[in-house]
């Protein structure tokens, strides 16, 4: 492959000329970050169906004239209030951190290269890109020095492609070796990735498993409310001897209850408030449910350099080797030693992109001579070495060299690869420098590293610091049941000496990479058993993740070069450094603008809380759901059998402000409270069945409690007897409301209770004022006029008590049972799973 460049270097457009641009819209316009404004941040939280199902009902209760029993139309200010202010401080955290992480191109102008944003770039800029750049618009290459692009995340071509003058080059695609430099043809929504880019960067809530479980449950609730609301209109409207509007106030209030109005509420919040914390710690969120997948990850793959060592190197020693092959002890020849250090000068200065370990021999060896390049062959994951071909000032050849892994090129039984192995088991990277009879960019034989006959001049031994937090870090993802694979490129046992450092592994137990089988069944099992690998290929990165996600393992991959760009995006969650290559920020989900690996355990936990604090709130909000659509059909129905039967006819028990006092103190503000709480419990699957299966009982109990409550304590059905079209209720059945909505309101708040498991002081607190808000406004005179309330028949009231009794002693037990079924379950669903797995390994 040889250089290839323009006869002149492109300078760029004018001031002027961009100003034209500008003014013409010829610009690269990138839509918000966070993929809404702030209006449609306010019409989404207002403009809903469930505001619009509780808008209708208020304006019902509008209409008859009883303003006291339209307070749950504060709910419409409510959930629209809170959605809207946390969304909107989202937002801004959001778009604040993207300014940071974001990829800034280098763009000429005047002559001059200065970084820009994105979307600053006009028509016809020249943009200036190397190894790890993203092409930010559509281009025509006009400089290239052996410039190979990926463009596989757009087209599925697998192979870089060589890109010489004149080529065309695609939005979304990356460099992934040598360099050169692209004229803008196409910005802006011209370009070919703009919409995906624009769709994968939104602050979205699509593709959560916590989202769909919940959507599928509204479904489900959806046609429960159709025939409880119809039974309810029939019964309050037609069948009951309650006037119009008393009748459309029992309506009201039947149906209130019915609708989960703060549940995808609640679930907003959650991962709107985990973008805010999780911005304070400089994590860029790419994609929202992010947050909940990495708390389901059970591996996590991380590159070591950059992510478990940092970015920086520092030379430590050159080690020359004579032409019998031995490697010196520090008393070489100083002809040979200041031939090898020219050599690796040179290296340096003519790299146009290069990586960390050619910029710690460039600070090492600063004075280079002044030699030309005839041949390039730049370094790629895939062959681990480059090369160059130089002339001296006379026009004199001044060699073929080449740079790479020592285990690549050389014989494992010389001394040198001897050497090189005992040095990287210390955790240092060793890198060889040899010389070859050809230039660099011949064409190797098959079976050989490199062209021609290869002669190891040297031995460069660079130093790489761990991360002083990747050891708690790692100590973390263990106590967390979490497995974690070292997947590096670079030799085996070094890898292994690094991670055993950190407490995984040793370089005995490191595999190397290129004796991976490549069956998946055979792959899968390797990498599962084994924890760290070198010499991995960034197709093998990809090859890797694939094996462990089809073994039903939810994978994460950390990473920052280009060569881990295919295994970040085909992850569970893809997790880069930010001051890793752009292409890498691009495709992952998360990025940690600070370099710290130790903020994952933070994502991790912020993901556990939005899971376990969703599913808390969801067992209370869908409980009051099955009570009410239980109790709107247990009371139409006799409402029927009275009309058959010909005997008294019953109405709903409550008036609308009665279900309203019901959610304040057992959903409303506990639930809002616990969904932002501490949790650290591990994410399962298996979401909406545990949900149901504890919510569908404890509403099956509080709704029978309820009824039975009622029927007792009003056996003739009474319902409105001070006659005409008042809305107030007689005396009697005022009592007999209150008394129901005692065992109702008890009963809820010891699933609140339980639901609040295990206990803290807070949640303590929590539970004793919500019962002791209930005690006031049951007791107070003030508030019994307030909310209809009469607490003084004890006959009554007895009643009630006895019937919440056995209603929590019920709800206690399903407690119990209801996790062991889930439990069994699940054991029975994944020993299937195993079972089915091993059959298909031995077939």
């Amino acid at each position: 492959m040889s250089e290839q460049n323009t006869t002149a270097p492109e300078r760029g457009l004018t001031a002027d000329e961009v100003a034209a641009r500008v003014a013409d819209g010829k610009v690269n316009d990138m839509p918000d970050r966070s993929g809404r404004s702030v209006g449609d941040i306010i019409r989404s939280n207002v403009f809903t169906r469930i505001n619009a199902i509780l808008g209708v009902l208020f304006a019902i209760v509008l209409f008859t004239g009883s303003l006291i029993n339209g307070l749950f139309g504060l709910l419409i200010i409510a959930n629209s209030g809170i959605g809207i202010i946390q969304e909107i401080r989202a937002k801004k955290t959001l778009d604040k951190l993207a300014i940071v992480g974001q990829a800034k191109p280098r763009v000429r102008r005047d002559g001059e290269v200065s970084e820009i944003p994105p979307n600053e770039v006009v028509l016809d800029d020249i943009i200036e890109i190397g190894a790890g750049d993203q092409i930010v618009v559509d281009g025509e290459i006009v400089e290239s020095y052996v410039l190979d692009v990926d463009e596989s995340l757009l087209t599925g071509e697998a192979d870089p492609i060589d890109k010489s003058v004149g080529d065309k080059v695609l939005s979304g695609s990356f460099a992934v070796s040598g360099a050169g430099a692209y004229r803008a043809t196409k910005v802006g929504a011209d370009a070919y990735a703009a919409q995906l880019a624009s769709e994968a960067s939104k602050f979205t809530l699509v593709k959560s498993e916590l989202r769909s479980g919940i959507n599928q449950i509204l479904r489900v609730i959806t046609w429960l409310l159709i025939p409880a609301g119809l039974l309810t209109i029939v019964n309050q409207l037609f069948i009951s001897n309650n006037g119009l509007r008393a009748s459309l106030l029992g309506m009201v209030a039947a149906l209130v209850p019915m609708v989960p109005e703060g549940l995808v509420l609640m679930m907003s919040i959650a991962f709107a408030v985990g973008v805010i914390r999780l911005g304070q710690r400089q994590c860029l969120v790419n994609e929202l449910p992010a947050i909940e997948g990495l708390a389901r990850v059970n591996i996590v793959c991380a590159d070591k350099t950059g992510t478990l060592t940092e970015n920086g190197m520092r030379l430590s020693e050159l080690r020359t080797i004579d032409e019998n092959g031995h490697v010196d002890d520090g008393t070489a020849h100083a002809e040979r030693r200041t031939q090898a250090e020219q050599v690796l000068a040179a290296l340096a200065k003519n790299d146009r992109s290069p990586n960390a370990s050619m910029q710690a021999i460039g600070e090492a060896y600063g004075d280079a001579p002044e030699w030309s390049t005839s041949a390039v062959e730049p370094f790629t994951s895939a062959k681990k070495w480059s090369g160059m071909s130089f002339v001296d000032a006379d026009g004199h050849d001044a060699g073929n060299w080449v740079l790479g892994a020592p285990d690549v090129l050389l014989d494992d039984e010389s001394e040198p690869a001897r050497v090189a192995s005992e040095l990287g088991e210390q955790g240092l990277r060793i890198l060889l420098l040899a010389r070859i009879d050809v230039p660099v960019d011949t064409q190797p034989e098959t079976g050989s590293a490199t062209p021609g006959h290869l002669t190891p001049v040297a031995l460069v031994v660079l130093e790489q610091r761990v991360r002083t937090d990747a050891r708690p870090t790692l100590d973390y993802f263990e106590e967390q049941d979490v497995s974690v694979k070292i997947i590096s490129g670079d030799n085996a046992r070094s890898v292994g000496a690094v991670a055993e450092s950190l407490g995984l592994g040793s370089p005995d137990t490191s595999v190397d990479a290129r004796e991976l089988p490549t069956e998946p069944n055979q792959l899968a099992h390797a990498v599962e058993q084994g924890v760290t690998f070198g010499r991995v290929r960034p197709d093998q990165k990809r090859a890797m993740v694939r094996a462990l996600q089809s073994d039903g393992n939810n994978v994460a991959m950390t990473g920052d070069g280009v060569n881990d760009v295919l295994a970040l995006k085909d992850a569970d969650i893809g997790v880069a450094m930010g001051s890793g290559s752009s292409a890498a920020r691009a495709v992952a989900q998360i990025v940690l603008l600070d370099n710290k690996f130790a903020t994952l355990p933070y994502v991790v936990g912020e993901g556990r809380r939005v899971i376990g604090n969703i599913e808390r709130v969801s067992n209370l909000f869908l409980t009051k759901t099955v009570y009410a659509v239980l109790l709107a059909l247990f009371v139409g129905i006799a409402g029927l059998g009275a009309k058959l039967f010909g005997t008294p006819s019953i109405s709903y028990p409550f008036q609308p402000i009665h279900v309203t006092i019901t959610a304040w103190f057992t959903i409303g503000i506990p639930a809002f409270i616990l969904s932002l709480a501490p949790n650290n419990e591990r994410a399962r699957p298996g979401f909406v069945r545990r949900v149901l299966t504890q919510a569908v009982p404890n509403g099956i109990i509080v709704g029978l409690c309820a009824f039975v409550t009622y029927l007792i304590v009003n056996p003739g059905g009474e319902g409105n007897s001070l006659g005409g079209d008042s809305v107030e209720l007689s005396p009697h059945q005022t009592e007999a409301a209150t008394a129901t909505l005692i065992t109702l309101i008890a009963i809820a708040v010891y699933v609140l209770a339980v639901v609040a498991r295990p206990y803290t002081w807070w949640k303590v607190l929590l539970i004793a004022a919500s019962a002791g808000a209930y005690v006031l406004i049951f007791s107070w005179p003030f508030t019994q006029h307030m909310f209809k309330l009469d607490s003084s028949n004890w006959q009554m009231n007895s009643v009630a008590f006895i019937s919440a009794a056995v209603g929590i002693v019920a709800v206690e037990i399903m407690s119990r049972i209801g996790p062991r079924i889930v439990a069994k379950q699940e054991a029975a669903r994944t020993e299937a799973e195993e079972v089915a797995a091993a059959g298909l390994a031995g077939s």
